[in-house]
């Protein structure tokens, strides 16, 4: 963590910072909004940073970011999918010791490098940063924007799945398989769920190719806030399956790779291996850290979004493009 002292407020600080600004080399620069008294407000602008934006208007289907909580939780699933490693805050001298503490906090969570823009001279530093290494010149500031950060620059997301699209093995059973669909039994047991992993079924099934999503549905999933949002109706879009579908899907129904999905039936006859397309491994990724990074997380990762926040993901669904969507019947069905 450095703290990069600008007391004159000279404009090249600025400047460089927001030409810092380049998340596809996992450097993001976070322009603090003035005057935002909202306890989420940070949370938001590092949101914005990463690209994402919130629906508009009273009564939006984003109120849930009011939430501190979910904000920052938000945050750091978007940072650990996208392979964010510095971050670069502007006017860091204008946040209040609440907002530093936060920022400090979602730093540990993430493990992401941090640089504060401090413009002004530092004579009354809030105690959390007293310790923390200062540079006050130039040519110092750019070695900082020049070092590398603490985690690879993007995660590993190959184009095109490597292992669950090629046919499937034979192996003993007593039946085959078809294409896309999992048996109900796994060969290593799974405590309280009869059905295998994804990782698991893709060494006895082909994964179901994903099915074409226009571009303008993928750019508008693209900016979604809600990680699980986000990840659910992409999974829905590209399989053209209903959003209840997504009910039983946990943490190991999604590939480390991000490659394929699984998504279950009640009674698990029919279960579906699908194909993730490159579009979706990021939102799909988001939606698995956010999983992650709750605690006390149920099993199934969109559980928690298809009980508690139901009304958010349908608000969402209902403002995707309708006419580039595969089967918006099915795809809205509970």
């Amino acid at each position: 963590m450095t703290l990069v002292v600008d007391e004159r407020d000279d404009l090249f600080y600025t400047r460089a910072a927001l030409h810092a600004h380049r998340p596809q080399e996992g450097r993001i620069t976070v322009q603090p909004t003035p005057a935002n008294s909202s306890p989420a407000a940070l949370a938001h602008d590092v949101l914005y940073a990463l690209g994402k934006r919130f629906a508009p208007g009273p009564n939006n289907p984003d109120v849930w970011l009011d939430s501190a909580d979910l904000a920052w939780r938000a945050a750091g699933a978007w940072s650990k999918a996208t392979g964010v490693r510095h971050v670069v805050v502007t006017r860091a001298h204008l946040l209040t010791d609440r907002r530093v503490n936060q920022l400090l906090a979602w730093r540990r969570l993430t493990g992401v490098k941090l640089t504060l823009l401090w413009h002004k001279a530092p004579h009354r530093l809030p105690a959390s940063l007293t310790q923390v290494r200062c540079v006050s010149d130039p040519g110092q500031f750019a070695a900082v924007l020049a070092e590398p950060g603490p985690t690879p620059a993007r995660p590993c997301f190959p184009s095109t799945p490597t292992d669950v699209t090629r046919p499937a093995t034979a192996i003993p059973g007593p039946s085959p398989v078809q294409p896309g669909y999992a048996q109900s039994v796994s060969r290593v047991p799974q405590p309280g769920h009869a059905c295998a992993g994804a990782a698991a079924t893709a060494q006895l099934a082909s994964a179901t190719p994903a099915n074409a999503v226009a571009p303008e549905v993928t750019a508008a999933l693209a900016v979604l806030a809600h990680p699980l949002i986000a990840g659910a109706l992409s999974v829905a879009a590209f399989t053209g399956g209903s959003l209840g579908s997504l009910r039983w899907t946990r943490d190991l129904d999604i590939t480390g790779d991000i490659s394929a999905v699984k998504t279950h039936e009640s009674g698990h006859r029919r279960c579906r291996l699908s194909a993730v397309p490159a579009w979706a491994r990021s939102l799909l990724a988001g939606a698995r850290a956010f999983h992650r990074l709750t605690l006390q997380a149920p099993e199934d990762v969109f559980g928690p979004l298809l009980l508690a926040e139901a009304r958010y993901l349908r608000a969402h669904a209902e403002r995707l493009p309708q006419d580039a969507m595969p089967s918006p019947g099915n795809f809205l069905a509970p």
